[in-house]
C-alpha cells in the first residue's frame, strides 16, 4: 500500500502548477524572444515617402520652399518634444484640454503615429532602457533596428492602452491616434494650397504647390523623421555621461541642437519628469525655452524642474570617455 502511494502519478492540478513554475523560471533567466520581421506592405507609404525625396530635382527649389522647410521641421521638432515627449509620455508640464489636443495635432503632422501609441512606446522605454525587452535599444538590437526596425514590425503597431490609461479618456486624442493620417495629410495639403497661392500672388518668388510639397512637407518630414530616430540610436552610444544610470544614455550636443534639447538624454535618463532636459544653463534646450514663453501666456503651468539634489549631484559628475 505505501509504494502504491509512492509510485502514484502527481495530480493534474500539481503538475500544472509544476509546469507554470518552470515557465516563471525560464521566463525570469531567458532573454525575451523578439519577432523582427519588418512588414514591407504596412510600410509602403513611408517607404514612398523616402523616395519622394528625390522630387527636388523634379521641382527645383525657392528659398521661400526652403524657409517652409525649416519652418515645417522646427515646428514639428517642438510638437514632438513638448508635447509627445515631454508632456504625454512625462507630465512634465500641465495645460489645458483645447491646448493639448492643439500640441498633439502638430506633433501628429510629423507622421510618428499617434500621441497615445508614441507617449505608450517611450514609457516602456524607461521602464526597459537597454534591456533586452527595450525594442529600440542598440546597445540589445543594433543600429538600425534601433533607429527605425523597431517600428515597422507588426508587434509594435498596436497602442498599449493599459501604458497610457491616463489620456485615453480623450476622445480627441484616440481620434488621433486611430486615425494618425489626419494632422499630416492637412499639412500636405495646406503647402500645396500655400505654394498655389503665391504661385498666383507673387509668381516673383519662383514657388508653387508642387514644390512647396516637395519642400515644406517630403523634405522636412524626412528630417524630423531621422533625427528624432536618431535619439534611439545614437543618444545611446555617442556622448558622455554625466549621470550613472541603469543604461547607457548619453548626453550629446549636436543631438540636443538639432533636436531642440532631446540630446541630453543621460540627463533626461536621470530625472525623466522634469520639463528642462539641459538641467544647466549651458546646456541648450530650446524646447524649455519655449514651453517657459507660453507659461507666460498661462497656455501651460506647472513645469516640473530638476530636484536641487540631482543638480548637485551632476556637478560632481560621474563621466565616461565619449565614444
Amino acid at each position: 500500500m505505501n509504494t502504491k502511494l509512492a509510485t502514484r502519478k502527481p495530480s493534474r492540478r500539481r503538475r500544472r502548477q509544476e509546469q507554470e513554475a518552470l515557465a516563471a523560471q525560464a521566463s525570469e533567466s531567458a532573454a525575451p524572444v523578439m519577432d523582427k520581421k519588418v512588414d514591407w506592405t504596412r510600410c509602403l507609404p513611408f517607404i514612398l515617402l523616402h523616395c519622394s525625396v528625390l522630387l527636388v530635382f523634379v521641382v527645383g527649389v525657392s528659398w521661400v520652399a526652403v524657409a517652409a522647410c525649416l519652418v515645417a521641421y522646427a515646428l514639428r521638432v517642438f510638437g514632438l518634444t513638448a508635447f509627445y515627449h515631454r508632456y504625454f509620455s512625462h507630465r512634465s508640464f500641465k495645460t489645458t484640454r483645447w491646448f493639448q489636443f492643439v500640441g498633439a495635432f502638430i506633433a501628429g503632422s510629423a507622421a510618428q503615429r499617434g500621441p497615445l501609441w508614441w507617449a505608450a512606446h517611450h514609457r516602456r522605454h524607461h521602464r526597459e532602457s537597454d534591456q533586452p525587452a527595450d525594442v529600440h535599444s542598440p546597445i540589445q538590437h543594433g543600429f538600425w533596428w534601433s533607429h527605425m526596425g523597431w517600428f515597422m514590425n507588426r508587434e509594435n503597431y498596436k497602442t498599449n492602452i493599459r501604458a497610457i490609461k491616463d489620456f485615453w479618456k480623450f476622445p480627441e486624442l484616440r481620434l488621433l491616434d486611430n486615425h494618425p493620417y489626419i494632422a499630416p495629410i492637412c499639412l500636405a495639403v495646406f503647402m500645396f494650397a500655400l505654394g498655389e497661392l503665391l504661385a498666383y500672388v507673387a509668381p516673383g518668388l519662383g514657388t508653387n504647390g508642387w514644390q512647396m510639397l516637395v519642400w515644406g512637407f517630403v523634405v522636412s518630414t524626412i528630417a524630423v523623421y531621422h533625427v528624432t530616430y536618431a535619439i534611439n540610436s545614437l543618444a545611446h552610444v555617442l556622448g558622455k555621461r554625466r549621470f550613472k544610470t541603469k543604461d547607457d544614455s548619453r548626453n550629446n550636443l549636436v543631438l540636443a541642437l538639432l533636436t531642440f534639447g532631446e540630446g541630453w538624454h543621460n540627463n533626461h535618463h536621470r530625472y525623466p519628469a522634469s520639463a528642462r532636459q539641459g538641467f544647466y544653463w549651458w546646456e541648450i534646450d530650446i524646447t524649455f525655452y519655449i514651453l517657459k514663453i507660453l507659461s507666460w501666456f498661462r497656455l501651460i503651468w506647472e513645469l516640473k524642474k530638476v530636484p536641487h539634489q540631482i543638480l548637485e549631484e551632476g556637478r560632481r559628475g560621474y563621466r565616461l570617455p565619449a565614444v
